[in-house]
């Protein structure tokens, strides 16, 4: 049997855990970089929201904001969006969408 060098395994050991220690590095760097972006977009939908009540109490009307592409921020209409989805969702559970229609139009034929 060949001779084994302990300290060139331990080197070569070294390597191998320097390059998994590199990748899970990365990981942490950019799961925390999208932790970050996520804080700074919540500011920033706090702060539209905050200018889109202020122009509204400066006498624009929401129509006339809309009329210059100024709508009220998405992100409120996503969350109502949701939570209304996630409730007709649970009131579907048991019927499919659109089920009515597909047993009419069966027995129609």
């Amino acid at each position: 049997m060949a001779n084994l060098d302990i300290e060139q395994t331990r080197n070569q050991a070294r390597a191998l855990l320097d390059s998994r220690i590199e990748s899970v590095t990365s990981l942490v760097k950019t799961r925390q970089r999208i932790t970050d972006l996520k804080e700074q977009l919540a500011e920033a939908e706090r702060d539209d929201k905050r200018a889109y009540v202020r122009a509204t109490r400066d006498g624009w009307s929401s129509e006339e904001l809309k009329k210059l592409g100024l709508e009220p921020a998405a992100a409120g209409r996503r969350r109502k969006a949701a939570v209304r989805s996630a409730s007709m969702d649970a009131a579907n559970t048991t019927t499919p969408p659109h089920a009515d229609a597909i047993a009419g139009h069966a027995t129609a034929n």
